[in-house]
């Protein structure tokens, strides 16, 4: 099923409250958080060999990629929302 349709609801009240592209970024940032939070519950189970209190490298690395995809959309986020009120300045 595509996102929007899935996310339907979601989307109409992120994108009424913040404009389409900003609103569509921000759910973009929920379904992350959802997701590392997913592979968190996972890493209890999935642990290293080599070090037992951590969790196996490719979900380290997983989280890590998702952090920084949440990281590089919140940046656009921000400078999305001060390129509009420098506009609204001038």
């Amino acid at each position: 099923m595509s996102v929007f349709q899935d996310r339907k609801e979601e989307l109409e009240k992120h994108e009424f409250m913040m404009g389409t592209h900003r609103g569509r970024l921000a759910v973009t940032l929920d379904l992350l958080t959802e997701a590392m939070v997913l592979v968190g519950q996972h890493s209890v189970y999935c642990r290293s060999q080599r070090k037992p209190g951590q969790p196996a490298m490719d979900i380290r690395l997983i989280n890590q990629s998702l952090g920084q995809a949440k990281e590089l959309i919140q940046h656009v986020m921000e400078e999305m929302r001060a390129e509009r009120e420098r506009q609204r300045a001038q």
